[in-house]
């Protein structure tokens, strides 16, 4: 293996630890000593790689976010209907609020250790630009009647953020059946001639 080979694997194996110490404990629970110890390196290393326990978190929180951004792109790819691929992403989004890493790593303690600034910066370079390109094009297909769209987008994005984090806290398959039925109502509402 070369050495940038084995550089690679270091990063890879703490920011896998890092992400599933975060998840399960939290931001401020977590020791980056012990993420270290859990990949299999030294402290050093997790210095060398990422500088501080916040640079690591600031990776996880990177690499969580283009996953979750790629996951929603993808389920809303699988339809050709515009009005379907927003339907699709808006659920794939919720669904993921079951998983730890989007719940807690996320959504709970993002903004507050990042800050809010860069929490949606992040955002959205990742995901939060999916919903406001999905609400463009059905604006510009006459889908959804003529509005400005960032403060719609923002609008839907705060609710299924909090409606990810109810079901974080549910856990279960009739809670997201719920959540996903509430979304299909409120985004109902949007389509031109629905009022």
């Amino acid at each position: 293996m070369s050495r940038a080979e084995q550089r690679e694997a270091t990063r890879r194996a703490l920011l896998e630890e890092g992400r599933r110490r975060f998840a399960s404990d939290g931001y401020h629970d977590v020791v980056l000593s012990e993420v270290a110890s859990g990949a299999g390196v030294t402290k050093g290393a997790a210095y060398h790689h990422f500088g501080s326990k916040l640079g690591l978190f600031r990776a996880v929180v990177a690499e969580a976010q283009e996953e979750l951004g790629a996951r929603v792109a993808a389920e809303a790819d699988r339809h050709e209907d515009l009005w379907e691929q927003l339907r699709a992403g808006c659920r794939a989004f919720l669904a993921a609020g079951t998983d730890a890493s989007v719940s807690r790593i996320l959504l709970v303690d993002a903004p507050t250790v990042l800050g809010w600034d860069e929490w949606r910066a992040m955002d959205e370079a990742s995901s939060a630009r999916h919903l406001k390109e999905a609400l463009e094009s059905l604006v510009a297909a006459g889908i959804v009647d003529e509005q400005p769209v960032e403060p719609l987008a923002r609008l839907l994005s705060g609710a299924m953020n909090e409606a990810a984090l109810w079901l974080a806290r549910t856990g279960d398959e009739e809670a997201l059946e719920q959540a996903a039925h509430a979304l299909d109502r409120v985004l109902g509402g949007l389509r031109s001639g629905a009022a």
